[in-house]
């Protein structure tokens, strides 16, 4: 069965200490587009700290999941379809048993029992998948370890792996917060290299610090429930981490959408966050979703295409699959340009894809295109856009196709753009709606006009004879760009 791109699905199951994991991907993409993502919560590694062996409990329910899920991925018809095995089923000395019966079951299915090594290359290349040029340090907390790596301009540099995962943390302190606490400090303090990466980004990846994060968009009422690329500064980062050890179950069961299963592990997530955070000073901690299933994809499935930019990829398979043309957005990009000529590089990366992404909405209801466009792209699933450039691009594309201002979805945008890149959307949100009234959405027709702007005049040229597709809406539309930009219009033809 082939997949929307072409080519075939691929399959990983994440065999990890607290749980079990299938996800399967369609085709090859840039950004791995997850089609089945499932669950399951064994606690295998649970009690392996005092016997060094697996949970016995877990381990009969952990073959019928896998039964399951190899079921599931077989129908689906994944290739690669692989098991990545970590912390419990490594170090437990009934692994290898575990894992014979695991090959019974999963004839021909490659069973990979990663080192921590490994594991730390995979998470890597999960968080640089998003954030190609990350810089700072890497912590991707599971059930049964911790692995920390340092990243230099997206180029990965020291690693190592600690037994600070939040099952066997909690069974090394006896469930004890504050003997976790003084675990946790012991071990770091082991870690020579973290000091080259002190003040420096903090991207947290894992199920327990994932749980932190739904935990605190819960308790802010922030308005965009995606964990991916979720950031907090330092000051709230460490007052999210205290609130979280402090409190009871019960209050934080209270919180709406909260992960119920996690609640267990959460005050030992947070207390590793602290500890690390009290370690190296991180300027900010950055929430990734994509860690070690997403590294071995890129590794295994999309290595052919993993040097390309990831907003730009995801931006291009949206035309494709969304718009009209493939053209038209190569033109677009310079026809905008000349009114941002101050921008920077991540406004001028934006723009780009907000004009590859300017016809997404060509084929929704027109009564609900506007606001059905804002929710799409404010709502795509994993990608390498922040929350404030998901808010940037939403808006931009929400006034392309006419948005009353007033309507309540907007509210995201008001509330994670600042003054200035609210405004910025608003104009570049006109200009595009400006270009398709004078193209009709055809390269051809855009490709005789420019816009001209001196800092005081707006000015429309059309090149001789491509005056004809002046009207009302392109000049009413004008004005409105000229009023977003408080400046004065005109339209000229050249000589």
């Amino acid at each position: 069965m082939s997949g929307a791109s072409g080519q075939n699905r691929s399959a990983v199951i994440d065999l990890g200490s607290n749980s079990v994991r299938l996800v399967v991907f369609d085709g090859i993409s840039r950004n791995p587009i997850p089609i089945f993502n499932e669950k399951v919560v064994l606690r295998l590694g649970r009690g392996l700290n005092a016997t060094g062996r697996l949970n016995e409990e877990a381990v009969p329910m952990a073959m019928e999941v896998m039964d399951r899920f190899n079921a599931i991925a077989r129908g689906m018809d994944a290739s690669p379809f692989e098991v990545l095995a970590t912390a419990a089923v490594r170090d437990a000395t009934n692994g290898p048993d575990f894992v014979a019966g695991l090959r019974t079951r999963l004839p021909g299915v490659p069973i990979h029992i990663l080192s921590g090594e490994q594991e730390a290359e995979y998470s890597a290349t999960g968080v640089l998948c998003g954030i190609p040029d990350a810089h700072g340090l890497v912590a991707d907390i599971g059930g049964g370890s911790l692995e920390l790596i340092r990243l230099v301009g997206g180029r990965r540099m020291e690693a190592c792996t600690l037994p600070l995962g939040v099952i066997r943390l909690n069974d090394r302190a006896q469930g004890d917060l504050g003997s976790a606490r003084q675990i946790v400090d012991a071990d770091l303090s082991r870690i020579d290299w973290l000091d080259e990466v002190r003040g420096c980004p903090l991207y947290v990846v894992g199920g327990g610090f994932r749980a932190l994060a739904r935990l605190q968009i819960a308790r802010t009422a922030y308005p965009l429930n995606i964990v991916h690329l979720y950031e907090l500064g330092a000051a709230d980062a460490r007052d999210m981490a205290d609130w979280i050890i402090g409190s009871s179950r019960r209050m934080l069961e209270r919180l709406p959408g909260v992960p119920r299963k996690r609640l267990e592990d959460a005050p030992f997530a947070a207390t590793v966050l602290r500890r690390l955070m009290r370690r190296v000073q991180p300027e900010r901690l950055v929430f990734c979703v994509d860690g070690l299933r997403e590294g071995w994809y890129m590794r295994k499935v999309a290595a052919a295409v993993a040097g390309t930019d990831p907003q730009e990829a995801v931006a291009q398979e949206m035309c494709a699959r969304l718009g009209r043309s493939m053209t038209l957005p190569l033109r677009l990009v310079p026809w905008t340009a000349p009114l941002f000529p101050a921008e920077d590089e991540a406004a001028r990366r934006l723009r780009h894809a907000a004009c590859w992404m300017s016809d997404v909405g060509s084929y929704d209801h027109p009564e609900y295109r506007a606001e059905q466009t804002y929710l799409r792209i404010l709502r795509m699933q994993g990608v390498g856009f922040t929350h404030a450039a998901r808010a940037s691009l939403a808006l931009t594309l929400a006034v392309r196709y006419g948005v009353d201002m007033g309507i309540a979805c907007l509210e995201p945008s008001r509330r994670l753009l600042d003054e200035a890149g609210f405004a910025r959307a608003v104009v570049l949100g006109q200009a595009l709606r400006l270009a398709y009234s004078v193209s009709g959405g055809t390269d051809a027709l855009l490709r005789g006009t420019e816009l001209l702007f001196d800092g005081h005049t707006l000015t429309l040229r059309f090149a001789s004879g491509q005056d004809v597709v002046q009207g009302e809406s392109v000049r009413r539309r004008l004005e409105r760009l000229g009023a977003s930009l408080s400046v004065a219009t005109a339209i000229a033809q050249s000589v």
